[in-house]
C-alpha cells in the first residue's frame, strides 16, 4: 500500500480557499476568484490522461510534437451534482500513426488514468475523439 496524500484546504477569505497538498510547490485558489472544485475535477481528468498519452506514444517512439486535451461535461440537476457526462477530444500534433494514437488512448482510460477511472465509477458516461494534426510546426 503506497502512502496516503495528505493535504489541506483553508479558507482565505469570503468565499474563497487555498487548497495545497503536502510538500507540493503550488497551490490552487478554490471558490470565488479561483476555479471550482467540479471544474477542477474535469482539468484532474484531462492532465492525468494528457500525461499517459504522451508517455506512451513517446515509449511507442511515436514523433509526437504536441498535445492538447480538450475536456467536456455535464453535471445532474439533482444534488449531488456529479458528471453525468463527460467528453474528452484529443488533439495529436506530429506524424503520429493513428492507430498507435488510438491504442495510447485506449490504454490511458482503460488501465492507466485513475482520474478517468474516478469519474467512469461514479457513474459518468466518459467518451472520447481525437485527431492527428500534421505538419503545423506545433
Amino acid at each position: 500500500m503506497s502512502e496516503p496524500v495528505r493535504g489541506k484546504v483553508e479558507w482565505f477569505k469570503d468565499y474563497q480557499f487555498i487548497g495545497r497538498i503536502a510538500d507540493d510547490k503550488c497551490s490552487v485558489i478554490l471558490g470565488e476568484g479561483g476555479i471550482s472544485p467540479m471544474k477542477l475535477l474535469l482539468l484532474s481528468v484531462a492532465g492525468c490522461t494528457a500525461y499517459d498519452v504522451v508517455m506512451i506514444l513517446k515509449k511507442m517512439r511515436e514523433p509526437i510534437e504536441g498535445l492538447e486535451v480538450e475536456i467536456s461535461g455535464e453535471r445532474r440537476e439533482e444534488h449531488p451534482r456529479i458528471y453525468s457526462k463527460v467528453h474528452l477530444h484529443y488533439r495529436i500534433h506530429g506524424n503520429v500513426n493513428p492507430e498507435k494514437a488510438k491504442r495510447a488512448i485506449e490504454l490511458s482510460q482503460d488501465k492507466y488514468c485513475s482520474a478517468s477511472a474516478h469519474v467512469k465509477l461514479s457513474g459518468a458516461e466518459l467518451t472520447y475523439s481525437f485527431e492527428i494534426i500534421q505538419g503545423e510546426g506545433h
